[in-house]
């Protein structure tokens, strides 16, 4: 797998030409005609609301500061390191407690090592972090070829911890991260102290078909779960898209600042009966550097071919039931853990009414608790 095992320094710096083009491109963007009563900033029923988006970029011209948000990232030790042919952009926060265990999270789309930027000081007591952006995430492009999805990605990573120095190591994922978390686990068991799960409701949506249906169901919790996967369909046109053309969306990902904006942006708010928008979930100025980290570096389009190479990969299922395995559920619903968790297995299970899909941005300091709660009596 591996010819050149250097980890070269990084740091970012993004070319002033490109921030001015990005102001250029939303100044002069194209917005369609406003629908006749889609003037509700808050009703997202058909997508993201035309009054909101437009706000948003304006703010992104106008208000956001991008060198404020790089030095702020820039504060982080960042390398590139290139395996089987792909350069990896990983950030690595060392804990100033020499004794700490090294903990590797595991981002999903359409989130970035951005996504922890509030968890890391809230972690840096216990665990010497190590984030790696995925293949076609964010510094880790261009793409060096096709065929880059969870199993490759999850050896990948393993690679990355040895060429650090860290034999052992603890896992945190999200999203499609939790699978490159189950990879690493099942294929390097002696190395991983456990596995904790960052999810939410929204995982019932693919129960009946990516996960089993519980036995037993009540009435009363098929309803629930039958809206549950109703409302996770109606925002699934994303997943359809990456998964199957990702070839028609990258362009416009990647030419208008503007679809990205939309594209990104409207994943982040949480569900319908909260009444929120997205920069009330999580911070604004995170969120926009969230998506100017994938507008400047092109890998709206890149990203998007992640989904397509899972959705066309047979999956290689790796079980590791002699790791330790941790779950906290934000947003939670009782039938989490019927579907996740039927035997009970899981060494640590919590659940949380706040949060959703993104905790590390919108409840971090839960997530650290429970992160250090877990692995407290493991390490």
């Amino acid at each position: 797998m591996n010819t050149h095992a250097a980890l070269t320094p990084f740091r970012i710096d993004i070319p002033q030409a490109d921030l001015d083009d990005l102001g250029t491109r939303l100044a002069g963007a194209r917005w369609p005609f406003a629908v006749p009563g889609r003037d509700d900033r808050r009703d997202f029923s058909r997508g993201i609301p035309l009054s909101y988006l437009t706000e948003l970029a304006e703010y992104w011209r106008d208000g956001y500061d991008w060198r404020a948000e790089e030095a702020k990232l820039n504060a982080y030790e960042q390398f590139t390191t290139v395996v089987d042919g792909q350069t990896f952009h990983v950030v690595h926060a060392r804990s100033v407690n020499p004794e700490a265990t090294a903990l590797l999270l595991n981002h999903g789309w359409p989130g970035s090592f951005v996504e922890y930027q509030l968890l890391i000081p809230l972690l840096a007591d216990q665990f010497h972090l190590v984030i790696p952006s995925p293949p076609g995430f964010g510094f880790s492009t261009p793409l060096s070829a096709t065929g880059w999805e969870i199993g490759r990605t999850g050896d990948a990573y393993a690679e990355i911890m040895t060429r650090l120095g860290y034999a052992r190591f603890a896992l945190h994922a999200t999203d499609l991260g939790t699978g490159i978390m189950g990879r690493i686990a099942g294929v390097h068991p002696h190395r991983v102290i456990g596995t904790h799960y960052g999810s939410d409701r929204v995982v019932l949506g693919l129960v009946g078909t990516l996960f089993p249906l519980p036995d037993g169901l009540s009435a009363e919790e098929v309803a629930q779960l039958e809206a549950i996967q109703a409302e996770a369909a109606a925002g699934r046109g994303y997943l359809e898209m990456q998964n199957h053309r990702p070839d028609t969306i990258g362009p416009a990902l990647t030419d208008s600042p503007v679809a990205q904006l939309a594209w990104i942006v409207e994943r982040f708010r949480l569900p319908d009966n909260t009444g929120s928008t997205p920069d009330e979930t999580v911070d604004r100025d995170q969120l926009l550097t969230n998506v100017s980290l994938y507008w400047f570096t092109r890998s709206g389009e890149s990203s998007a071919q992640f989904y397509y190479e899972g959705a066309h990969t047979p999956l290689e299922l790796s079980m590791a039931p002699e790791v330790p395995a941790g779950w906290a559920v934000f947003d939670s619903h009782p039938l989490v853990r019927r579907t996740m968790d039927p035997w009970s297995a899981a060494a640590h299970w919590s659940d949380f009414a706040e949060g959703g899909h993104f905790p590390a941005m919108e409840e971090p300091e839960l997530l650290a608790s429970d992160i250090h709660t877990f692995f407290r009596d493991l390490t």
